[in-house]
């Protein structure tokens, strides 16, 4: 089978990096918040940002759901393996028929690969996507997470409470094939069914992988 390639360029562009509470979810995402990255178990930070066409969406007015965060950068090769042919592909709409929220967060800053509303906005094209792609420019929101990845992914149970964070997968070229052992496991899924079925998430936590996210430069 024909792998994606990686053009070394990209993977240059691309290298792997390695809250105050309130209820239920934690107050905004803030310069002051910016320091300390979201924790399993704990509220997850809340944040208001505007979608590609300039509407605003607030997490809070989804309490009561489960909703998926994950981090996005349609210029990122992982990202783009993820969504053509990897885990990503069709996951927010399958999902969504079960009730799920996802909301894709774009945390690169001006002048960096993937920045921008038209930038976003082409990727929804390109990968098909139904659900929101959220403008974190600031950056403020990816470090409240400490999102680190692109792509990176956030699992939010109904009461707010932050359940998984992590890879998509254990897939770490991005494209959902099975690893050298031989089992692919989609840990978002897997966390998810566990939601669904009322059963703490089994895997809670795993290393993202994928590009960096390209934060603004201080």
């Amino acid at each position: 089978m024909t792998r994606f390639a990686l053009p070394a360029l990209a993977l240059i562009a691309c290298s792997h990096p390695a809250a105050s509470s309130a209820s239920p979810l934690s107050s905004s995402a803030s310069a002051e918040t910016a320091a300390t990255s979201a924790e399993v178990g704990k509220p997850a930070p809340d944040f208001t940002l505007p979608d590609t066409e300039g509407r605003p969406v607030h997490l809070a007015d989804y309490l009561g759901k489960t909703v998926v965060l994950e981090w996005f950068n349609p210029g990122c090769p992982f990202v783009n393996a993820a969504h053509l042919k990897g885990s990503l592909k069709d996951a927010a709409r399958r999902h969504a028929a079960d009730g799920v929220v996802w909301l894709a967060v774009n945390s690169a800053g001006p002048g960096r690969q993937g920045y921008g509303a038209e930038a976003s906005r082409e990727g929804k094209r390109k990968f098909g996507l139904d659900h929101p792609v959220l403008l974190d420019e600031s950056g403020d929101v990816g470090h409240a997470y400490g999102a680190t990845n692109t792509p990176h992914l956030f699992v939010i149970d109904p009461a707010g409470k932050l359940v998984y964070r992590g890879a998509v997968d254990n897939s770490p070229d991005g494209e959902g094939e099975s690893p050298t052992d031989g089992t692919l496991v989609s840990y978002v899924d897997a966390a998810l069914a566990d939601l669904a079925a009322q059963r703490p998430v089994r895997t809670a936590s795993t290393k993202a992988y994928g590009c960096s996210v390209k934060y603004a430069r201080k």
